[in-house]
């Protein structure tokens, strides 16, 4: 099922999805970091946002 492109948010907020843009944007601003940070985040830390939360010592 393809995502749902009216809803700006991530479709699992439990996990982020660096390959969609919307969700990019999404928690680039959420976790007030950059796309680089994100997804340097999410390759050291797995996709759950608690771990990048934590690894960004958030």
């Amino acid at each position: 099922m393809p995502d749902d492109l009216s809803n700006r948010g991530p479709q699992d907020r439990s996990r982020i999805n660096v390959s969609e843009t919307h969700e990019l944007r999404y928690w680039t601003k959420e976790l007030g970091v950059s796309e680089a940070q994100l997804r340097a985040a999410v390759a050291a830390a797995g996709t759950s946002v608690e771990a990048v939360r934590q690894y960004l010592g958030k």
